[in-house]
């Protein structure tokens, strides 16, 4: 659904107070006249953003919604993976109602576009991916959604996930997913051609889960590296989170930095607090695309989160040491730009010619936007409000 809208005194990118006009869904030229009946936003000097990128999230597995989940689990990545999978169960999630809920709050924040990694294992088969997909397609118009099939719980240590993921790209999933080919799956060759064959069969790019850390993760990216170049499949290859490339060995990671930036390898960071964490300053002086995401929302991994990427630009600065507005600001270009690169959204952006997916926010500078987070003044999809005031026009179930 398309619509056409002047927007009035507005700042792009907290630049100059201008007129905006936005045509059948797309921002229009300067020199383009409006129709006569078209309607009329005032913006009210607040600076305009290009639509924010949730590239990497879980909508399938949030709580939000549901009663307070008490959090005990272990330490370890396997203690939160299987309590996961048997709270599912346990909690009686629906992943449709959940990830609509998700949806509906990221589109309040802002966000027009989202991937979401969605489990696939033996225990609850496709359900994640059937409950997603129907809020896609609910949601069609008011928010993109991307599934990436994910299978959270190994693959080739769980017999059967294999052709489960077979059948979720044939179901329509846009991206195949992986996860710890070492660390997990304990066959990272196995693993790898796995995900690789699947990409290839089905012309789809690929997103990893690394959360290998030190000499074991980077070994997993060598791997990566070098199926990528095989395969042919430079610039369709995300790593997610990469550990791997925050350790003290900065000769090596700056090794591993150089190949990734040769052959288009995406770096998605959410720049956690506790861990190793790619430093964002070098991948993109090197020229590697780097994008984020918030992970996962108020799920039983952690009780955090709430679907705000310009929160999540304050995360990246913060650990990144950013404190100059310019550095700031690479943050934010990380949360819009990176994201759509790594997604490789068509026409997005707020020059003439692309979509009209924005928001408007109140502020004197794209740094303070970030520091105060303001509520979203108003979001369009293509030209057309689906948020305001903080608050989506579509109700959440």
């Amino acid at each position: 659904m398309t619509h056409s809208v002047l927007l009035k005194n507005v700042r792009p990118m907290s630049g100059p107070v201008t007129d905006i006009l936005i045509l059948d869904g797309k921002f229009a030229a300067g020199d383009a006249a409006p129709p006569d009946d078209i309607e009329s936003i005032e913006g009210e000097n607040a600076i305009l953003l290009p639509g924010l990128v949730e590239a990497h999230t879980h909508l399938d597995k949030s709580l939000l919604g549901l009663p307070w989940y008490r959090n005990e689990v272990g330490p370890l990545l396997m203690d939160k993976i299987t309590n996961e999978r048997n709270s599912k169960i346990a909690l009686g999630i629906d992943p449709r109602i959940q990830s609509e809920r998700q949806a509906i709050l990221s589109m309040a924040k802002g966000s027009t576009h989202i991937r979401s990694h969605v489990d696939v294992d033996t225990v609850h088969g496709l359900k994640g991916i059937e409950g997603v997909m129907a809020t896609q397609q609910k949601m069609r118009g008011w928010i993109d959604i991307e599934l990436v099939a994910f299978p959270q719980s190994g693959m080739m240590t769980r017999k059967g996930t294999v052709e489960l993921m077979d059948e979720a790209m044939q179901m329509g999933c846009e991206v195949v997913g992986g996860l710890d080919p070492c660390a997990i799956d304990r066959d990272p060759k196995g693993h790898l051609d796995t995900i690789f064959s699947l990409a290839e069969r089905y012309g789809k790019p690929l997103d990893i889960h690394l959360h290998e850390r030190g000499e074991m993760g980077c070994f997993s990216m060598e791997m990566i590296i070098e199926r990528t170049v095989a395969s042919g499949m430079q610039n369709q290859v995300v790593v997610s989170h990469a550990f791997c490339l925050g350790q003290p060995d900065r000769l090596h990671v700056a090794q591993l930095t150089e190949q990734l930036a040769k052959h288009g390898i995406r770096i998605m960071t959410t720049g956690p607090a506790a861990v190793t964490a790619p430093v964002i300053r070098e991948l993109r002086e090197a020229g590697v695309v780097v994008c984020s995401g918030s992970d996962g929302i108020r799920d039983t991994w952690g009780p955090f989160g709430n679907a705000c990427m310009l929160e999540r630009a304050m995360f990246l600065s913060q650990r990144n040491n950013f404190r100059r507005d310019d550095e700031v600001e690479v943050a934010l270009d990380v949360c819009t730009h990176g994201g759509a690169t790594t997604m490789a959204i068509d026409s997005y952006g707020i020059t003439p010619g692309c979509d009209a997916d924005c928001v408007l926010v109140d502020g004197e500078s794209l740094a303070e936007v970030i520091a105060s987070r303001p509520v979203r003044k108003r979001v369009l999809k293509r030209g057309r409000t689906v948020a305001e005031n903080g608050e989506s026009l579509l109700l959440a179930p």
